[in-house]
């Protein structure tokens, strides 16, 4: 299917990649594009912007790289402003900005657990507040928050911080869904499973002896027996996105190869 976005334009946090590859806000802002959506890349560094823009731009589509901080309530207010000034409306927002920490609350510092708070669920807060006027002009809008399987069970993973946060993602989103039903805008998020993505090797590796290791450690413990890809994710957004799944609110929806209905645990 193509055009499912046409007309329509996303705003992307997090649409860079902080690797060679795919990550999932990167590709999320691709498979936007290529249904026919404008987008807006925000990330927090601006040569991953551009390089998301660039791609999108190389397929004949129309991106705007903009830096901002989503810990900045001004910063990310600005990147809004500025996405409406190139592309005049915002139908789409994707939150896609996360970090772990490892650590329980024993091992955790204050400035860890703060800083995880301050990114995943204050990304959504902060993005939510621009962004949500803008929705309520136009009388509909559709908001995609990515959130993890960390969420809803443990991982086998000691990042206290993250489960917190993503759990809250998930409620928080529920909350966006339910009081602004009435006004045409819906919310849902993506529970990521295990995601080969580049993030990974940097923040989940050092938990394993190798590189190898974790990777088929974590391929073992997907049902299917293999990791996700950052396409998997992409495309639960865009259907998400598209009036396809205009009857479709409040909903946290697993994209984790069968992992979530799984009674073994990995690692």
């Amino acid at each position: 299917m193509v055009d499912r976005l046409k007309g329509k334009t996303a705003i992307v946090f997090g649409a860079g990649s902080s690797g060679p590859g795919w990550g999932n806000g990167k590709a999320a802002a691709v498979a936007y594009a290529r249904e026919g959506a404008r987008v807006a890349c925000i990330d927090l560094a601006q040569q991953a912007a551009e390089e998301t823009a660039a791609i999108i731009r190389g397929e004949g589509g129309s991106a705007a790289a903009i830096t901002a901080d989503v810990t900045d309530s001004n910063s990310v207010a600005e990147a809004v402003a500025s996405t409406v000034a190139a592309f005049d409306r915002i139908d789409i927002l994707h939150n896609n900005v996360g970090v772990t920490h490892m650590g329980g609350p024993v091992e955790l510092t204050d400035e860890k657990f703060e800083t995880a708070l301050n990114l995943n669920i204050g990304s959504v807060y902060r993005s939510a507040k621009a962004v949500i006027p803008h929705m309520l002009r136009q009388g509909h809008g559709a908001i995609i928050n990515i959130s993890s399987l960390a969420a809803i069970r443990w991982t086998g993973y000691p990042y206290f911080a993250y489960y917190a946060t993503k759990a809250a993602v998930n409620q928080a989103t529920v909350a966006l869904a339910m009081q602004y039903a009435r006004n045409g805008i819906r919310a849902n998020c993506i529970m990521p499973g295990l995601i080969d993505t580049p993030l990974i090797y940097k923040q989940i590796s050092g938990q394993y002896a190798s590189v190898d290791e974790m990777v088929a450690a974590r391929n073992a413990a997907v049902p299917t027996g293999k990791m996700g890809t950052a396409w998997d994710i992409a495309n639960a957004a865009v259907f998400l996105a598209s009036d396809e799944a205009q009857f479709i609110t409040g909903v946290c929806l697993p994209v984790d190869g069968g992992q979530s209905c799984a009674v073994s645990e990995f690692h």
